[in-house]
């Protein structure tokens, strides 16, 4: 008998998100041992408050505006005077010449993401990923047929190695998936990496005679710690594609509001905003959400307080190291990526939810040997999860 969900569906269903289960599994180990007792690092869900400012905007939209126009249809590409305020405040940023023609709101960067790779991809075409990457974008990229390509970066610093890129791009390779600060590492990319892989880009371009697109996926531009910059990448990739989100930076992330920025110099421009306009509307989204995109334009200066969550990472980044783990220090985002005891990440993760303790095995970023810890909890959780650490660390280094 034919199954009565597609065949794309099965496979989806099979393999679901092992960070959602593992957050559905904090809940359930919480209702046994109470909620104080379970330590749930396996969620990037924001743990700082919003700042005071949305809500403020918030009121002010709902009494000075026509209830009509904010709650009703506009542009896909989404009102106007935002896309102006946005690319304005990019403009400031990073000296660069936008306007709103440039800018797409979205739902969130995940649903930017789908609206490019929507844009771009023919079936077969290849999309180049660096792993760890964010486990999503294998779906991402399957929703339209096209081929995900894995490099593996550098297993000391998490840095992409040009030679092992090079060897990955052939023919169909339609688009490279950047992602810094990175989740689940935490690592930037430097500007001089960027550089690298951009004269790479061009010179396969030239050779095989057709664009290879950069889509920077960047929710964590602000979260960065120890006064890190994060390069500004149109100022590297001519058919570069930015893809942002306020879940992060404000702590929106229920709101799903984001944006798109597409490059000036970008080849065939008038035909990709056009696909783009196209693809928010026939994928379901329509349009984003239209009360926080009015939100978002009047507070562009304001952002969550990140030196709460590089408190939270040098406090557990200094115990786990102490205690014998090995990690590189993350320089934003608000993940820990430490190796994995013995080498066996899904054991390990097991093994720490024998201690109450819900982490995310490297294998679900395309890193096995590793595991991911999100520090954007309450301090207070991260204090009561120390002595758990501790027995856990005994137990796997005595061994």
């Amino acid at each position: 008998n034919r199954p009565m969900i597609s065949q794309k569906m099965e496979h989806l269903v099979k393999n679901s998100s092992v960070i959602r289960a593992m957050f559905e599994e904090g809940s359930r180990l919480a209702s046994i041992y109470g909620a104080e007792n379970v330590f749930d690092f396996s969620i990037g869900n924001p743990s700082v408050t919003p700042p005071d400012e949305v809500r403020q905007a918030i009121t002010e939209i709902l009494s000075e505006e026509n209830p009509l126009t904010v709650h009703g249809y506009m542009n896909n590409s989404g009102y106007p005077e935002v896309r102006q305020a946005i690319a304005e405040h990019l403009n400031r940023q990073h000296n660069c010449c936008l306007s709103s023609e440039n800018i797409i709101m979205t739902c969130g960067a995940a649903g930017g993401l789908n609206v490019v790779l929507k844009t771009l991809l023919n079936p077969g075409d290849e999309v180049i990923v660096f792993s760890p990457f964010f486990g999503e974008y294998a779906n991402y990229i399957h929703n339209f047929d096209g081929r995900m390509v894995v490099v593996p970066t550098n297993p000391e610093t998490f840095l992409p190695e040009i030679p092992r890129l090079e060897a990955a791009i052939t023919a169909r390779t339609r688009a490279l998936i950047l992602n810094t600060p990175n989740n689940p590492t935490g690592v930037i990319y430097p500007a001089e990496l960027l550089a690298e892989i951009a004269h790479l880009l061009t010179q396969k371009e030239q050779e095989f005679g057709s664009p290879i697109y950069v889509i920077s996926d960047e929710p964590y531009r602000e979260i960065v710690y120890d006064d890190a910059k994060v390069p500004y990448v149109l100022d590297y990739f001519r058919n570069g594609v930015i893809g942002y989100s306020y879940s992060k930076s404000l702590s929106l992330p229920g709101e799903r509001i984001g944006y798109l920025v597409v490059n000036n110099q970008m080849d065939d421009l008038e035909n990709i905003l056009a696909a783009l306009n196209v693809a928010t509307r026939i994928l379901g989204f329509v349009n984003a959400p239209s009360l926080f995109q009015k939100v978002v334009a009047r507070i562009q200066d304001v952002q969550v307080d990140a030196d709460i969550y590089r408190q939270n990472r040098d406090l557990l980044y200094e115990h786990l190291t102490g205690l014998g783990f090995s990690c590189v220090k993350p320089q934003g985002a608000f993940y820990l990526f430490p190796e994995a005891p013995g080498g066996d990440d899904k054991s390990f993760c097991e093994l720490a939810k024998q201690y109450h303790i819900l982490l995310v095995p490297g294998s679900s970023f395309g890193c096995p040997g590793h595991f991911r810890l999100s520090y954007c909890v309450s301090r207070e959780q991260i204090l009561r999860s120390l002595p758990a650490f501790e027995q856990l660390a005994a137990e796997v280094f005595s061994k």
